[in-house]
C-alpha cells in the first residue's frame, strides 16, 4: 500500500482527487495550508516522516494571474520556493513528486498545439514563477511527473464555468473574448489520470506531460456552451482582448498537444464539451 500526500486539497483538483480516490486501497493524506505549510521545508519533512509518504501530489499554487503582477513575492513563494521544498523533501525521502503546472509557461504565439519539448517563454509573473517551479523540480534530482494543464474548472472553488453560469443568469448581454484560444480541462478528468498512475503503479514513467481535454475553443465559445447547457438566455457577444485592459498579456493560442500523455499511459482524453456536460449536470444537482 502506498501513502500519498496531496497538497492544496481544498482546491479544484485536490477535491477531485479526494473524490476519485475514495475507493482506493492506498492511503491518501489530504492537506491544505492549515494542515501543512509547504513554504516550510522542515514541516514537509515532518509530515512525510509521520505519514510514511511515498508519493506527493502538489495541487497547491498561486493562480491569480493578474494579481501576481503586483505580488511577485507571494507568487514566487508558492509557485517556485514551495515547489523546491517539496522536490527536496521528495528526493530525501525517495518519494515521487507529481506536480501541476500550466500552459502559461508558453508565449502562445504559434497556431499549432504546444509540445512538451518546446522552448518556454512565459508572458507574465504567473507563468514565470510556475516555470521556475518546474526547473526547481528538475534540478532537485527527485523522481517526478509534471502535468501542464489549462483552463481548469470543476464544481469546486471559483472558476470560469461557475462565473459564467452566474453572469449569464444575471445579465441580458455579456462580452467575452474570442481571440484567446485553448482547451478547457475538467479537473475530474485530470484527477482520474493522476489516480490511475498511482493505482496502476506507473510512477516510473517520469517526465513532463500535457493534459487538457480534447478539442479547441475560444473563451467566447466556452462561455456560449456554458450558457446553453445551464439553460440561460444571455446574449453573449465576441470581443477582443484589448477591450479588457489587463496588466498581463495572456497567450493567444495555448492548445496543448496530448500525444505523449495518451501514448505513455494508454488513455483516451474526453472531448471538452462532453466533460462540460458532466460538470454542469453535477452543478445542477447541487
Amino acid at each position: 500500500m502506498e501513502n500519498i500526500l496531496v497538497t492544496g486539497a481544498n482546491g479544484q483538483l485536490g477535491n477531485e482527487i479526494r473524490r476519485v480516490s475514495r475507493s482506493s486501497i492506498n492511503h491518501y493524506v489530504f492537506t491544505d495550508v492549515a494542515e501543512l505549510d509547504i513554504t516550510d521545508l522542515n514541516a514537509i519533512r515532518r509530515m512525510i516522516d509521520k505519514e510514511n509518504i511515498q508519493v506527493i501530489v502538489n495541487c497547491a499554487a498561486y493562480t491569480n494571474v493578474d494579481k501576481a503582477e503586483d505580488d511577485y513575492a507571494t507568487a514566487d513563494l508558492l509557485n517556485n520556493k514551495a515547489v523546491e521544498n517539496l522536490s527536496i523533501a521528495a528526493k530525501e525521502s525517495d518519494s515521487t513528486l507529481i506536480h501541476i503546472s500550466t500552459d502559461y509557461v508558453f508565449k502562445g504565439d504559434r497556431n499549432i498545439p504546444c509540445h512538451e519539448d518546446w522552448t518556454t517563454d512565459p508572458l507574465g509573473i504567473y507563468g514565470i514563477t510556475k516555470l521556475a517551479g518546474e526547473k526547481a523540480i528538475l534540478e532537485s534530482g527527485c523522481r517526478y511527473l509534471i502535468f501542464r494543464t489549462a483552463w481548469l474548472y470543476s464544481p469546486f472553488g471559483n472558476n470560469f464555468v461557475k462565473t459564467m453560469q452566474r453572469l449569464t443568469s444575471e445579465r441580458e448581454t455579456l462580452n467575452v473574448v474570442f481571440d484567446q484560444v485553448g482547451t478547457p480541462t475538467y479537473a475530474g478528468d485530470l484527477a482520474a489520470l493522476i489516480c490511475k498512475i498511482i493505482e496502476d503503479d506507473l510512477l516510473n514513467r517520469q517526465g513532463i506531460y500535457h493534459y487538457s481535454n480534447e478539442g479547441v475553443c475560444s473563451w467566447y465559445d466556452f462561455a456560449k456552451e456554458i450558457c446553453a447547457l445551464s439553460g440561460n438566455s444571455c446574449d453573449i457577444r465576441p470581443c477582443h482582448s484589448d477591450e479588457f485592459p489587463s496588466k498581463v498579456k495572456r497567450p493567444h493560442f495555448s492548445v496543448l498537444d496530448k500525444t505523449k500523455v495518451k501514448k505513455t499511459f494508454g488513455i483516451t482524453v474526453p472531448y471538452w464539451k462532453d466533460s462540460l456536460v458532466k460538470c454542469i449536470e453535477e452543478l445542477k444537482q447541487e
